[in-house]
């Protein structure tokens, strides 16, 4: 019974210490500029750190994207007709495989960029993959696309319905 006790009455002040500092944090937040305007200094020190480390991030994202780009290239593309197709298949699944783990969007566009490359329209199978495809990979995609000169598919930018911004590939907003 002593120990029930006991845990009661220091659970109770841990309790209280707590409420007793967000009643003083509260009230110093309140009533002392200085404190105020160091916690809005500190805000933004935050704000731009996380700017600072996204911005590092998407420049390392474009930078994995360009050697993937580069790697697929170096590979090669089959010329076969029959080649084309079970190459095209192939990358279709892989890509579909990856997006289903949700685990790289880089390697997945990677699939999806490899079978447009051989696909003989591919302005239709944007039009697939932006019904079909994750909105994250196909970002990632279009900037593949957008690296690539060779392939023409006139004005892509991967941002219809999938991106949600404007009206969809249809033209309803």
């Amino acid at each position: 019974m002593r120990t029930s006790v006991l845990v009661a009455a220091s659970a109770g002040t841990v309790i209280t210490g707590l409420l007793a500092y967000a009643v003083y944090f509260d009230h110093k937040r309140q009533t002392d500029p200085d404190f105020r305007k160091s916690l809005k200094r500190n805000n933004r020190k935050l704000a731009k750190a996380v700017k600072e480390e996204a911005a590092a991030q998407g420049a390392a994202q474009r930078d994995a994207i360009k050697q993937a780009v580069q790697r697929a290239k170096e590979e090669g593309f089959p010329t076969d007709l029959e080649e084309k197709e079970a190459y095209f298949m192939t990358q279709v699944a892989k890509g579909e495989g990856l997006c289903a783990e949700g685990s790289d969007n880089i390697e997945a566009a990677l699939a999806f960029y490899k079978a447009l490359k051989v696909y003989p329209q591919p302005k239709d199978l944007i039009s697939i993959y932006d019904k079909t495809v994750p909105k994250e990979c196909l970002e990632v995609l279009a900037e593949m696309v957008a690296m690539d000169s060779g392939l023409n598919l006139g004005s892509f930018t991967g941002e219809g319905s999938a991106a949600g911004a404007g009206p969809d590939s249809h033209g309803v907003e």
